[in-house]
Order: C-alpha cells, then sequence, then structure tokens
C-alpha cells in the first residue's frame, strides 16, 4: 500500500495526474480464484480473465461476470465488438452484448489470444504446439510451428506477420497468409510473453530463466537486455504514446523501461507474493493494472510507484506451509482449495461449494453452472465416490467435467482428505 493514509477504492477511479493525493491505490475485487489476464479498452473499461472460470467486465462498483468457459480463463483482450477470451478449456470466445460466441478451438490449452490490427482475425497460442487463426464468425484453422506448447503470440503492426513463442526457447515468425515460420530468436529457455512495437523496430520477450531482452524482428539481433536475478517473466505490457514498457515476474516485481532510451525507469516490488501473471495500462498510459495469485485486480498511477510499499497479500490456503497441516488437510489444500470452499453459500471459485456434500447428488448446488455430464448425474458424493474421484482421476471417473486432471495415488491420502472433508463440510 501507499506509505500513509490511503483510500481503497473498490472499483474502477478517475485519476488525476496531479497532486499526489489525488493518486489513488485501486483494487478491484469479486473474482473466485487468481487473475491471469488483463485488458483495457481504448474507453477504458477494464476486462478480467481469472481461474474462477469467467472473465470480468469492470463498469462502476460492480462487474458483470461473462461465463462460457468451463475451465479457467487464462487471457483476455477486446475485438471490435467486446472482449475476446480463452482458457484451459480449449477454446476461444468472442463476447458481444454479454454473449458468447465459440471462435476456436484447440486441443490444448489456449494461453493467449491477439486480435489483428484491422480487427478481422484473432490469432491464438496453444499448449497443442499450434497458433490459429480465426475470423468473428467461427471459421479458421490452426497450423504447427516449431515452438513447442506456444505460450504467446503477437501480430506485427500491418497484420501481416504473427510472432509466436513457446516452451521450446525459441521465437517464430510466420506468415499470416502462405508461407513457412522462421525460427528469428533461439533463447534457450521457454519464452513466456512477447510485444512489439507500434513501428515494428523492435520485439522484446521474457523467458522461463528471467531474461528480459529487446530483439530486431528481422534479424533477431539484440538491441537491449533487462534481465535481472529474478525469473520466471511472466506478463509484458507496452504503451506506445508514453514509450512505456512494463514487466512483470514471479517475484513480484514490476519492472518500467522508457522504450526511447531504454532506460530502466522504476522497478517496483508490487506484491510480497508474487507472481505478476497480468499487467495493462489505462488509455492514458497513467495507471498500471497488475493480476496474480489474489483474486484481486491491484492498480497504481505509473508516476508515483515509489511512493508505494508492496502489497503484504495475505498467503493463500493452498500455499501454506505443509508441516503446519495434518495430511487430510493438506490434500485438501493441494489439490482442492483454490477451486472450492467449505463454507455454505455460492462462491465465485471454479468449483461448488463442498458445504453439505456427503450425501449430495452430484450436480446439484444451487446457483452453480455445472457441465452437462454432472447436470442430472446418478452420482452420490459419499466415501467410496470420492475415493474413485481422486483415485481414477476425474478425467477417467467422470470424462467431460470441468474438474482438473488430477489424481491423489496414495490410499492412505484419499482415505485422510475424506476424514478431513466429513469434518470440514458440515
Amino acid at each position: 500500500m501507499m506509505r500513509g493514509a490511503v483510500a481503497h477504492i473498490f472499483a474502477l477511479t478517475i485519476w488525476a495526474a496531479t497532486p499526489l493525493a489525488a493518486q489513488e491505490f485501486t483494487t478491484l475485487k469479486g473474482h473466485g480464484g487468481p487473475v491471469m489476464g488483463i485488458a483495457v479498452s481504448p474507453e477504458g473499461q477494464v476486462a478480467t480473465a481469472s481461474f474462477d472460470n469467467s472473465v470480468g467486465l469492470w463498469a462502476g462498483r460492480e462487474p458483470k461476470w461473462l461465463d462460457a468457459h468451463e475451465a479457467a480463463v487464462v487471457d483476455v483482450t477486446f475485438g471490435p465488438n467486446g472482449p475476446v477470451s480463452s482458457g484451459d478449456d480449449f477454446t476461444i470466445y468472442a463476447w458481444a452484448d454479454d454473449e458468447a460466441k465459440k471462435i476456436g478451438t484447440h486441443k490444448g490449452k489456449v494461453a493467449d489470444v491477439e486480435v489483428s490490427p484491422d480487427g478481422s482475425l484473432v490469432a491464438s497460442a496453444s499448449w497443442d504446439g499450434t497458433v490459429g487463426f480465426w475470423t468473428f464468425d467461427g471459421t479458421g484453422e490452426t497450423r504447427k510451428i516449431p515452438a513447442g506448447s506456444v505460450s504467446d503470440v503477437v501480430f506485427s503492426p500491418d497484420g501481416e506477420l504473427l510472432y509466436a513463442a513457446g516452451s521450446a526457447g525459441v521465437i517464430v515468425e510466420l506468415p499470416v497468409g502462405e508461407g513457412d515460420p522462421r525460427v528469428i530468436v533461439k533463447h534457450g529457455f521457454a519464452v513466456n510473453v512477447l510485444t512489439i512495437a507500434p513501428d515494428g523496430s523492435w520485439l522484446a520477450y521474457g523467458a522461463v530463466d528471467g531474461g528480459t531482452r529487446v530483439v530486431d524482428p528481422r534479424t533477431g539481433e539484440q538491441i537491449a537486455d533487462f534481465s535481472l536475478d529474478r525469473r520466471p517473466i511472466l506478463s509484458i505490457e507496452h504503451h506506445p504514446e508514453t514509450h512505456t514498457l512494463a514487466v512483470g515476474d514471479g517475484h513480484g516485481f514490476i519492472m518500467v523501461i522508457d522504450t526511447e532510451t531504454w532506460k530502466i525507469t522504476r522497478d517496483f516490488q508490487a506484491t510480497r507474493r508474487g507472481p505478476i501473471w497480468a499487467l495493462a495500462f489505462d488509455p492514458s498510459g497513467e495507471v498500471i493494472y497488475a493480476g496474480g495469485i489474489d483474486d484481486v485486480v491491484y492498480s497504481w498511477p505509473i508516476a508515483f510507484l515509489d511512493e508505494y510499499d508492496a502489497i503484504d497479500n495475505p498467503e493463500r490456503s493452498f500455499l501454506r506451509a505443509p508441516e503446519e497441516m495434518a495430511n487430510g488437510e493438506r490434500q485438501f489444500m493441494r489439490k482442492c482449495s483454490i477451486c472450492h470452499a467449505l463454507e455454505d453459500g455460492v462462491s465465485r471459485k471454479a468449483g461448488p461449494t463442498l458445504h453439505g456434500v456427503f450425501g449430495r447428488a452430484a450436480g446439484t448446488v444451487d446457483g452453480y453452472r455445472y457441465s452437462d455430464i454432472l447436470d442430472g448425474s446418478d452420482i452420490i458424493w459419499n466415501s467410496e465416490t470420492i475415493d474413485k474421484l481422486f483415485d481414477l482421476g476425474p478425467d477417467h471417473y467422470i470424462p467431460g467435467s470441468k474438474m482438473p486432471m488430477q489424481r491423489i495415488t496414495g490410499p492412505q491420502d484419499r482415505a485422510d482428505l475424506i476424514e478431513f472433508l466429513k469434518t470440514a463440510t458440515k
């Protein structure tokens, strides 16, 4: 928080350039899981992507929830008619008037979506090793590239080329039309994020090993290196009008770089518990938004970052030290707590509450949007069915459900989890 008294505003705020007292630290609260992606429209509307399977569209004090994905939403951007989102459910949705249209599907997690400069195409990056090109009417194709699991894509300013990065530690240039991919950078470690100059004169990237570099996209030659002893690099965002590049990492820092002088202007520890998974500027470039392990979006005025202390965010339950918990609770924290609450009532978490789960028919919690396979299921949750769920894994016990693929292979670990749930869910 800012040193001294600061108002915590749980909505969007009008930001004045001066004086310092008018600069507010702002939070957007409401998601039920970590915030994985942030986008800001030219008009200043904020869209957020969360582990709780939803897109949040923020205006005023109340968010509007856009629900269509059946797994974590990991990226969001703005298209001509509204947000475009992608997620762990392998899908890309375009939103207009709060209605979702599925415009693309991969065979793996869709880590990033980008809209072409002319607004006619959506490009997607998938862990299935492909990039996708999709029109807003739902036609398109995927193309295999030599980047491993693809983590990020960005269009060239003229929209004729796509740059893609992935787990193979390379950056690939791919013609949007006909043509073969060309490797332009061989970094050696997985490259997570990319951004490009509005005139195409430079391409900046961040990697798993902490590599933070700027290269000439035509030749791959290095222009600048801002690598520090922090890893991984998880987010990168450029505001062309203010010549500001922001980089977020796994340690909770936001590094701010002037792209005219190629100098670091600020190196701000945003949170005491990283990571910074998402960054976005407001239209003026005066405010930066950040998202990470918390269920919250934070924002600060760029000019006064030096006046703020790191957020002393509370430790998430699933990150508690194992030795602090009995084995059953430890299994719940590791496998269940990020998606499920134990308390009664509707929550914004990715899964339904487990309160009263024993003896309850699957797919019957009011207010939760179940997958078709569980809506009307004949499964009754009890010690035997919960044991089978984690012995076989949800993908085998209930194929087609939203539950992530995971198992608890040890019989005693499953038994301890069940005993913990018997008490904790009453």
